[in-house]
């Protein structure tokens, strides 16, 4: 038996630093610091993906927790804010609609704001959702700052777009001020327990060992410890999100800093652009079936609104998950423990929820199969209704311009993707899944941005008059359009948040 199965969790090794690797050493030590030994083992001499840049909501929950003030992370790690993901030639060519932080409307009970424009649009009253979605007016005009007001009808839910690389480094700061040792090297040899299979230390190029008794792989692709050495298993999604390749590339800022990411369908992939203080984050992800990379390296470099400020990078990916991303005592998370195609920002995320997942069901007196097996469990929920959320996007298409865009709208998707798509299009009707990432709001945008518009609405809807729902509507409308034109630009407000950081 190995003596971390029944020993007091004492000590606890991180394999890898970027992103991944910070951000599970930060919270893990401010969170359980006092009570385990934190060791981060990276070398310099490996480099780290470093495009994960844009964010969702959450993760200023992350940041919070950490007490790390807003106005220095934006300085630190070059942010910007992101109210939304622009969507460009997802349905068809030349059309476009925004996924945004916020809701629509405002709703009654048992009955969704879209039930009630579906109901008016059928009376002829031409309504278009987003026009009642502060977000997205606010992503529209560029303007951003917070909105002092309790009613929830002012609510602007917002996440960030920021340098992955100077975020690890901040957190790298912060890890060390708080005890986090680091250690400067590169694994030879891994020491594994042949009886119980447990990682026992990993051993270093220039010799020295450092033992510990729970492992995060934070490795990247490669897993060097929940797959080359556990040999745990993927997997395989490639036959739904069959995007396998990746270029990224940095260009010049723009004169304007947008509020939103920009993810523009090209005729077999899609395109981001994400807007930093200092640059913009530009990649295209792609199918190799259909581009080669050279052509891919030409579409992307063709398409930069601005000068390329470095050489592309090409990475490639197996969509999917490990079959376990808690084995033994090694905790996959980041990379190592699977990959999703960044259309909806959820890399960094899914990083953090890893984290958070892990801190809940964290072992005392040693690992036990209860809560590696709830771990797994919650791991394998959580990545099925993320991965259904992007094939959304790819199968609800409406493009007859390429082989590519056919074959994902005619291909069998996962049964709970394919009874959501049809409850909406019969109804309307929405129904989150329990613990599911993407709210209703989210599931509806994506759908009726693409054009899947449903047959009926609530009888709900019906109880309101015709003259009562046209009242309700305009002054839902007048109330989100009234605060847009008293807010800053999106730059003037980043410009008082950087000065604030420097008083």
């Amino acid at each position: 038996m190995n003596a971390a199965t029944n020993n007091t969790i004492k000590k606890v090794v991180v394999l890898g630093g970027g992103t991944a690797g910070w951000m599970s050493a930060a919270m893990i030590k401010k969170l359980i610091g006092s009570a385990v030994e934190i060791e981060l083992i990276e070398s310099e001499q490996i480099g780290t993906i470093g495009v994960g840049e844009a964010t969702i909501p959450p993760i200023k929950l992350f940041n919070s927790a950490l007490g790390i003030d807003e106005a220095e992370f934006l300085r630190e790690t070059k942010a910007t804010i992101k109210l939304a993901i622009k969507f460009e030639n997802w349905k068809n060519k030349g059309d476009s609609y925004y996924h945004t932080f916020g809701a629509a409307g405002r709703s009654l009970a048992f009955c969704q704001f879209h039930h009630l424009l579906k109901r008016a649009n059928q009376l002829e009253n031409d309504q278009h959702l987003w026009q009642y979605d502060l977000n997205y007016l606010c992503a529209e005009a560029g303007k951003f700052a917070k909105i002092n007001s309790q009613d929830p009808i002012y609510d602007m839910p917002y996440a960030y777009h920021f340098d992955a690389g100077l975020y690890a480094q901040f957190l790298r700061k912060i890890s060390e001020k708080m005890g986090v040792k680091r250690t400067e090297g590169m694994v030879e040899h891994v020491q594994q327990c042949q009886e119980s299979g447990y990682i026992q230390a990993l051993q270093l190029n220039d010799g020295r060992q450092v033992k510990g008794d729970i492992f995060i792989d934070c490795s990247g692709f490669k897993g060097l410890l929940i797959q080359q050495k556990l040999a745990t298993g993927y997997e395989d999604w490639s036959h739904w999100l069959q995007c396998d390749r990746a270029i990224a590339v940095p260009s010049e800022r723009l004169e304007k800093t947008l509020p939103y990411t920009r993810s523009i369908a090209h005729s077999a992939g899609w395109q981001w652009r994400i807007p930093l203080q200092h640059r913009n984050g530009n990649g295209l992800v792609y199918s190799s079936r259909y581009y080669s990379e050279q052509h891919a390296e030409d579409l992307l470099l063709s398409n930069l609104d601005s000068k390329a400020l470095a050489d592309p990078k090409h990475l490639r990916f197996h969509i999917g998950r490990r079959r376990q991303q808690w084995n033994k005592n090694v905790v996959a998370i980041g990379l190592s423990s699977g990959f999703l195609e960044p259309l909806e920002s959820t890399s960094i995320h899914l990083i953090q929820s890893a984290i958070t997942r892990l801190v809940h069901l964290f072992p005392h007196q040693g690992i036990n199969n209860a809560l590696v097996s709830e771990y797994n469990k919650q791991s394998k929920i959580e990545f099925e209704q993320i991965r259904d959320f992007i094939i959304l996007h790819y199968h609800v298409n409406q493009r007859t311009d390429s082989r590519f865009w056919q074959d994902m709208r005619t291909m069998d998707v996962p049964d709970s993707l394919a009874h959501k798509i049809e409850i909406f299009k019969q109804s309307g009707r929405l129904f989150k899944e329990q613990d599911d990432l993407f709210q209703d709001s989210s599931w509806l945008q994506v759908l009726v941005g693409q054009g899947i518009i449903p047959k009926d609405y609530h009888p709900i809807a019906n109880s309101v008059s015709v003259e009562a729902l046209n009242e309700m509507l305009a002054k839902v409308k007048q109330a989100k359009h009234e605060p847009v034109a008293s807010l800053p630009s999106h730059d003037e407000f980043l410009q008082a948040s950087l000065n604030n950081s420097c008083t």
